[in-house]
């Protein structure tokens, strides 16, 4: 191999750095710094913060958190079928119908354990 086939992979990198790099060392040296107590407090949701970080939280934040990861990838499933529709055919249809029967069928189950109750 030419080492000159690598430059453009090394001017790539190069670039890529400043782009990543640049704005950051930027706002640092071009930006103002007046620190004081207020903002250099943690801050969390409005609130003071208080107890351990490691604290135990309630499951359904969790379940919340799995549902919604579930749901969303479900709407970016369904872009790309809706626009690949007319090229992919019924069969493509009936897959993308299974695909949301199950997935109603976990949402029925998530709703009759209760685990969209908040209490």
């Amino acid at each position: 191999m030419n080492p000159d086939s690598y430059l453009p992979v090394l001017l790539f990198i190069i670039i890529a750095f400043g782009v990543g790099v640049g704005p950051l060392v930027a706002g640092r040296v071009l930006g103002p710094h007046r620190p004081n107590p207020d903002k250099l407090a943690p801050y969390e949701c409005g609130f003071e913060a208080f107890g351990d970080a490691r604290m135990q939280f309630d499951i359904r934040f969790y379940l919340v958190a799995i549902l919604f990861i579930l749901f969303d990838l479900e709407i970016a499933f369904l872009f790309p079928w809706a626009v690949s529709l007319d090229s992919i055919g019924f069969l493509g249809f009936v897959a993308m119908m299974v695909f949301l029967a199950i997935l109603v069928v976990g949402f029925v189950f998530e709703w009759k354990k209760g685990a969209l109750d908040w209490e």
